[in-house]
């Protein structure tokens, strides 16, 4: 299918529910964005109203195109429907959605394909359901089609789809006699026709239940139906919910009373902190955080925190005594599970402590087994990888054994300017380490358009996020100099193939998460999601007290987002709105965790949380 060219399609407009004046529904097939009178218009808006378009031959309908009128519009589609059929009598649902108010035109994805199978058209149906303005007629400005009209494609599905509604028809009969208790009619046309009425668990439920009243086994049945996944697909057309649980720590039994015996050390956990890292080992339910900074300087602690017992501990009060990293925050860590190690690299310097003999780019790996740090290199960029760098992204394949680092600003000499919104910083590129072999790979320089591939815009604040199953990178979000990004694209490990999803160009509102805002991001790859916690904003100018969090999940195979939760008023179970946080995610168990971050109280610039919780969603 990867070789079929969709193409622009030819029909006419054979019905219509009404129009008024000189709107007549022929309209449409012209674009004329800047002729007011270019349009279709219904002369009412009571339902139901419709345009019916007639196909020049059937053919597979792939996307259907709005144009507009150049200014905005009371009259424009807010939400309407779209359906599809071999005739005008029999159709079926292919779109419902809605325009936004300007004048930019929109594309829409038609559903085209029934198990898997594509399926042709020759009818399309359009059904207004509601205008921006309120109590306006409906007004469809220009309508283009585009799909695969190809006899040679379009005829074998054709005899596909014929097949398929005979065999749901006699679904349908089968269906009937057996709920009158036709059996043999029904065991008749099954033996005929060997189409079955169901999944097989189906067939056995209905028997346990209406035959033998056996609630026992059928209780089983739908427990052995929930483990082989039949229910995946409804449970996730669900609704979410959402919980917020301050984490309660158990301490640690570490000090001798005067009777010998262990008592609690009641300050085991971690200190207040923002800029940290923090990791999660999901086999071993074990959570690792590392450095920070405390609002009066940065940290060199190591922790690891137990999930099962609730438990803190203190690996390291100072790692850079026992060979590893000297205290630093806005480095950025990741782990590889499967080798039990955990990688390190980046951090921010102030600009009075920056010297040719620290601008260089350390970068460890610590053996969680061993308890040992190992200090790669000095200096990455001695070995062609990224220069000394903060606020990056880094993952870790532990399939491929590739560390990929994006992003992040590099750091110069001592400068007085606004690191993160300074008029010319240099950004790093995209690039790959391959841990075996201690080799980094420049994949993508800042903007680089020389090999005349899609440009890639570095930046710093943004979400990286690996899916070792599809082999994708997804990229979001971040700041570049003063601009707050909300493009969405994704890297291919293996192609070196860049897709954007989402350009940023086009204003969502309040269908994708907001730009400019630190966000925190996990991804499930089981599940195919990816889960975004947004809240206070780094710009002073946005910070009120109105600003609370949200959470949003972006459904990966059907590219959608989903805001599932946003805090209107702060309830008491929930983390208060922050930046320079850390969020971590347990796919197996389905938990997130969040410790820390900077609440931006203006009159307590060095304030830091140690605030620690989990969120089930």
């Amino acid at each position: 299918m990867a070789t079929l060219r969709r193409e622009k399609l030819v029909y006419s407009v054979s019905k219509w529910s009404s129009f008024s004046a000189s709107y007549v529904p022929e309209n449409i097939l012209t674009d004329k964005a800047g002729d007011h009178s270019s349009r279709w218009s219904s002369d009412s808006n009571s339902p139901p109203q419709f345009l019916m378009l007639k196909l020049a031959r059937p053919a597979v309908v792939e996307t259907i195109s709005f144009g507009k009128y150049e200014k905005t519009h009371v009259c424009n589609l807010k939400k309407f429907k779209v359906f599809g059929g071999l005739t005008e009598d029999h159709m079926i649902e292919l779109l419902e959605s809605g325009l936004k108010n300007d004048h930019v035109p929109e594309a829409f994805m038609l559903k085209h394909t029934l198990d898997e199978n594509m399926f042709p058209c020759r009818y399309i149906k359009i059904m207004p359901i509601l205008s921006w303005g309120p109590n306006f007629n409906f007004s469809i400005w220009y309508v283009e089609l585009q799909g695969i009209d190809e006899q040679a494609v379009v005829q074998p599905c054709m005899n596909w789809y014929n097949t398929y509604r005979e065999r749901q028809a006699i679904r349908l009969c089968l269906k009937h006699f057996r709920q009158h208790n036709y059996n043999e009619a029904f065991e008749s046309l099954q033996k005929k026709t060997k189409i079955a009425l169901e999944h097989p668990i189906l067939t056995e439920l209905h028997t346990l239940l209406v035959h033998k009243g056996n609630f026992d086994a059928c209780e089983k049945v739908i427990e052995r139906a929930a483990n082989e996944g039949l229910f995946n697909n409804y449970i996730s057309e669900q609704d979410y919910s959402f919980k917020w649980s301050p984490t309660v720590t158990t301490p640690s039994l570490t000090k001798l009373d005067q009777h010998g015996s262990f008592t609690p050390e009641l300050d085991n956990k971690p200190g207040m902190r923002g800029g940290h890292q923090m990791v999660i080992d999901t086999y071993t339910e074990m959570i690792y955080l590392f450095g920070g900074w405390d609002g009066m300087q940065d940290l060199a602690d190591l922790w690891s925190f137990h999930v099962p017992s609730g438990e803190w501990t203190c690996i390291s009060s100072n790692t850079e005594a026992e060979g590893g990293p000297t205290a630093r925050s806005c480095h950025k860590m990741c782990l590889d599970s499967d080798r039990r190690r955990i990688l390190l690299l980046g951090r921010y310097l102030e600009s009075t402590m920056r010297v040719n003999t620290n601008l260089k780019a350390d970068f460890y790996m610590y053996d969680i087994s061993s308890n040992k740090w190992t200090l790669i290199t000095d200096d990455t960029a001695s070995l062609g990888g990224p220069r000394l760098i903060f606020d990056h992204q880094m993952v870790v394949d532990s399939e491929k054994q590739m560390l990929y680092v994006f992003g992040g600003r590099v750091l110069t000499g001592a400068s007085t300017m606004d690191e993160r919104s300074s008029a010319e910083p240099y950004f790093s590129g995209l690039y790959s380490y391959h841990i075996p072999t201690s080799s980094w790979t420049l994949l993508r320089a800042d903007c680089d358009a020389t090999s005349g591939s899609k440009v890639v815009r570095s930046r710093i604040g943004h979400s990286m996020l690996l899916h070792p199953g599809r082999r994708l990178l997804y990229i979001f979000a971040g700041q570049r100099m003063k601009e707050y990004l909300n493009d969405f694209f994704t890297y291919h490990l293996d192609t070196d193939h860049l897709e954007i999803i989402s350009d940023g160009s086009r204003k969502e509102g309040a269908y994708v998460p907001a730009a400019g805002f630190t966000q925190r991001a996990t991804i499930d790859p089981d599940s195919d999601e990816i889960h975004v916690l947004s809240g206070l904003s780094k710009d002073k100018e946005k910070r009120g007290s109105d600003v609370r969090n949200s959470f949003w999940v972006y459904d990966i195979p059907h590219c959608k987002w989903s805001c599932i939760y946003k805090s209107d008023k702060q309830q008491v179970q929930e983390p208060c709105a922050r930046y320079a946080h850390q969020l971590v995610y347990d796919h197996v168990h389905k938990v997130h965790y969040l410790f820390g971050g900077n609440p931006g109280k203006p009159g307590l610039p060095k304030m830091r949380l140690d605030d620690f919780w989990t969120l089930k969603v």
